[in-house]
């Protein structure tokens, strides 16, 4: 048994720290050369020629679709990744790939839908031949209540009964009441689909350096810092939010879409992957630890279990956790400014809301676009 018991830091996005001005009835403070230099440079807007170099800081899934589009749009493109190119280090290897924005209104804002919606029209234009087969929640009759609670708080969904769980999934018939079927949402296999972004790039002229820890000081021309929370040296608000996962191995069970159990606590979710594998996944926790911790993996491994008993004979074939950065509000950022743009705070929504994010940022470097719902200007 392959067993990875240590979560990594992801490399995704950043975001550049506001800068608060003094109030207008204080006097000025008077300024040294270098402050002034260093003013000065903050204000500084990004570099936006369409001959610049552009140069984008991480690899992860944030990084990656945006250093594509950047190349689709003509512009000479470099990726730059500190880890190397199997990507462990990134937060992106460690995610489970969910398409949901439809079951994410459930919590999130909804903004988050609404740029889900467009992702989701992104990716699958980027990958017309991944089946995009819903996802399906389930829920045992203690929980009946957080099922109706989803229900209401959702929409894009059809009830099923009995009949209709065993006829979308046939492995779970006899074992769910009722469910709620969310057949526009899909997901992809994190590790797949980024290492085919990462080609993709290179096929449209990009080129990608792993191994190579840049910071936007480092680089000159159009810089978007995309390092997630190893960018906390220009964002000190950011921090990082737990996800743990475990991914397991059986021919016992056969499942076409993730399936989400409720849960006490949290909705936990069984993700079908390529040779039997299955992601179960993911605790959210307010920690920065990046271990697993054996509540979490007890919780995971249960819920598998209660979605299907054969789990219980499955192989445990790894077990690791990938931080999250999030902003206090758990919404992502573009920020514009100080010679770069940042784009960060991804939380929970990294796959969901990378492609739509990256338009929003070429939409800005080729038109000048503003979308105030999710840029500031710095």
């Amino acid at each position: 048994m392959h067993q990875r018991l240590e979560g990594r830091r992801g490399a995704e996005s950043a975001h550049s720290p506001i800068y608060a001005s003094a109030p207008a009835s204080a006097p000025a403070p008077a300024r040294s050369a270098a402050e002034t230099a260093a003013a000065a440079q903050r204000s500084e807007k990004p570099d936006l020629r369409k001959d610049a170099p552009a140069s984008v800081i991480g690899a992860g899934i944030s990084g990656a679709w945006q250093a594509l589009l950047l190349a689709r749009a003509g512009r000479k493109v470099t990726l730059y990744e500190r880890g190397d190119s199997a990507m462990t280090q990134a937060t992106s290897h460690w995610a489970g790939g969910m398409l949901a924005p439809y079951c994410e209104a459930e919590g999130a804002e909804p903004m988050v839908g609404e740029m889900g919606l467009r992702s989701l029209e992104m990716w699958r234009k980027e990958f017309p031949e991944t089946a995009f087969n819903g996802s399906l929640v389930v829920a045992h009759p203690r929980d009946r209540a957080d099922f109706e609670r989803f229900a209401r708080m959702t929409t894009g969904h059809r009830r099923l009964d009995a009949d209709g769980v065993a006829e979308l999934e046939p492995a779970l018939a006899g074992r769910f009441r009722e469910g709620l079927y969310f057949p526009d949402e899909g997901h992809v296999e994190p590790r797949l689909v980024l290492a085919q972004l990462h080609k993709r790039l290179v096929e449209a002229g990009g080129t990608i350096h792993f191994e190579s820890e840049m910071t936007p000081e480092d680089l000159d021309g159009l810089v978007i810092d995309c390092r997630g929370m190893a960018a906390r040296d220009k964002a000190p608000e950011l921090r990082g939010v737990k996800g743990e996962m475990v991914v397991i191995k059986t021919a016992e069970v056969t499942l076409s879409r993730p399936v989400r159990l409720m849960h006490p606590r949290w909705p936990l979710y069984v993700i079908p992957r390529e040779n039997n594998h299955f992601m179960l996944g993911a605790t959210t926790v307010e920690s920065e630890d990046e271990l697993v911790m054996v509540r979490s993996a007890l919780e995971l491994l249960s819920a598998a279990y209660a979605v299907h008993p054969a789990f219980g004979e499955a192989h445990i074939v790894e077990i690791g956790a990938g931080l999250r950065p999030a902003f206090p509000d758990n919404l992502p950022r573009i920020a514009i400014g100080n010679r770069r743009i940042a784009t960060n705070g991804l939380y929970r929504h990294g796959f969901l809301l990378a492609p739509a994010l990256a338009e929003k940022m070429l939409n800005y470097v080729e038109r000048g676009e503003i979308d105030n719902q999710v840029m500031r200007c710095l």
